[in-house]
C-alpha cells in the first residue's frame, strides 16, 4: 500500500482543540478510534494523482467522518473526474481549498445536519454494505422523514397505506431493525443535532421532540444507542451515532445478515462483539416485527451477524 505524506491524513478528535497529522495513516487507526466517537478523518487529495488515498479514505472504519479539503481551484482545471473520485469516498463534508484550517472553523462544519437526513442515512447504509431492495429504502427514508412527528408504528404504517404487521415483515425479512427503533433512532439523531448546535438544555430539546422530559431523552437514547446526552453533545457529527445504533442492533440480533451484501466484508471492528446467541439460554422463537419494545431480541443468530459486521469499516 503505498504511504501518503504526512500532510494528506489528519485526525480531528474530541475536544477538538488540534487537528493532528496522522503521517502513519492508517495503522493510526486501531480499536482507540471506534472508542473515540466524534473522530473526524480530514483529507487533503492529490490533485496530481487523483486515485491517491482513495482506498484509505473509502474503507475508513465505520463512524469515521471525512471531510475533504480541496487543492488549489487552479489545480482542477481540466480535471473532470477528480470530485467524481472524492464522491465515491462518502464524505461528510466537501471544503474549499485552505492552507491554514482552524479547528473552531471545523467544529461547526462537522456538527451540521445533513441537508437531507433520510438519504444521507441510507446513503451511509449503501457504503457500510447494508444495501435494502429500492422499495425498501424508500419506506426507510419515509420513515425517518415521518419520524420528525410520528410516534407509534401504527400512526407510520398508516402513514404508508399500510399495515403494522405487513411493514414489521418487510423490515424483518431484509435483516433490518423493527420500525419502531428507526422511529425512535430519527428523533435520537434530531437530538443530537439539537444539542450539538444550540446550547439549549437537555429539557428544552427532548420537549421539542415530543418526550415528556430529559429523563425519558436520555433513557431511550441510551438504551437504544448506548450513548448519554452529554456524549452526543460533545462528540461532533451523526455517522458514529448511527454506527453506534448499528453494532448495537447487530449484537441484539436486530440486524442480521440478511441486510448485509458482499461488498460488505471490509474490516474486523465487531469481531469481538457480545452476541446472545452464546447464551445456551437464548430463547430460540423469532421477535414479533410489529413490537415497540427496545429491549434486545433473540433468535436472529446475532453471533452470524457480529460477524458480518465485524468484516465492514
Amino acid at each position: 500500500m503505498t504511504n501518503l505524506s504526512p500532510v494528506r491524513f489528519s485526525l480531528f478528535s474530541p475536544p477538538y482543540r488540534t487537528i493532528r497529522s496522522t503521517p502513519d495513516f492508517p495503522a493510526t487507526l486501531g480499536p482507540s478510534v471506534a472508542e473515540a466517537p466524534g473522530t473526524a478523518l480530514v483529507w487533503r487529495p492529490d490533485p496530481e494523482d487523483p486515485g491517491r488515498g482513495v482506498d484509505l479514505a473509502s474503507r475508513r472504519k465505520g463512524g469515521l467522518a471525512l471531510v475533504v479539503i480541496l487543492p488549489p481551484a487552479a489545480s482542477l482545471l481540466g480535471r473532470r473526474r477528480f470530485l467524481e473520485i472524492i464522491e465515491r469516498c462518502r464524505p461528510h463534508t466537501i471544503l474549499p481549498h485552505a492552507d491554514d484550517l482552524d479547528p473552531s472553523e471545523l467544529r461547526p462544519v462537522l456538527a451540521r445536519p445533513p441537508s437531507s437526513l433520510a438519504s444521507d442515512v441510507t446513503d451511509y447504509l449503501a457504503w457500510r454494505g447494508i444495501r435494502p431492495d429500492r422499495d425498501t429504502v424508500r419506506l426507510l427514508r419515509r420513515t425517518l422523514d415521518l419520524s420528525a412527528d410520528v410516534r407509534t408504528v401504527s400512526g407510520l404504517a398508516q402513514s404508508l397505506y399500510t399495515s403494522r404487521r405487513a411493514l414489521g415483515r418487510r423490515f424483518l425479512n431484509r435483516g433490518l431493525p423493527v420500525p419502531s427503533h428507526w422511529l425512535h433512532f430519527g428523533r435520537i439523531l434530531r437530538a443530537a443535532f439539537q444539542l450539538q448546535t444550540t446550547d439549549d438544555n437537555l429539557f428544552t430539546v427532548a420537549c421539542r421532540l415530543g418526550y415528556p422530559d430529559g429523563f425519558a431523552l436520555s433513557n431511550q437514547m441510551y438504551r437504544l444507542v448506548g450513548v448519554r446526552p452529554s456524549q452526543a453533545r460533545e462528540c461532533l457529527g451523526w455517522e458514529w451515532l448511527l454506527e453506534s445504533w448499528l453494532r448495537r442492533e447487530a449484537e441484539t440480533g436486530g440486524l442480521s445478515v440478511a441486510a448485509f451484501g458482499p461488498s460488505a466484508m471490509r474490516d474486523r471492528s465487531l469481531r469481538d462483539a457480545p452476541s446472545i446467541a452464546d447464551d445456551p439460554m437464548s430463547n430460540p422463537s423469532p421477535p414479533d416485527p410489529t413490537s415497540t419494545k427496545t429491549a434486545p431480541r433473540r433468535g436472529l443468530r446475532p453471533s452470524r451477524t457480529a460477524a458480518s459486521m465485524s468484516e465492514i469499516g
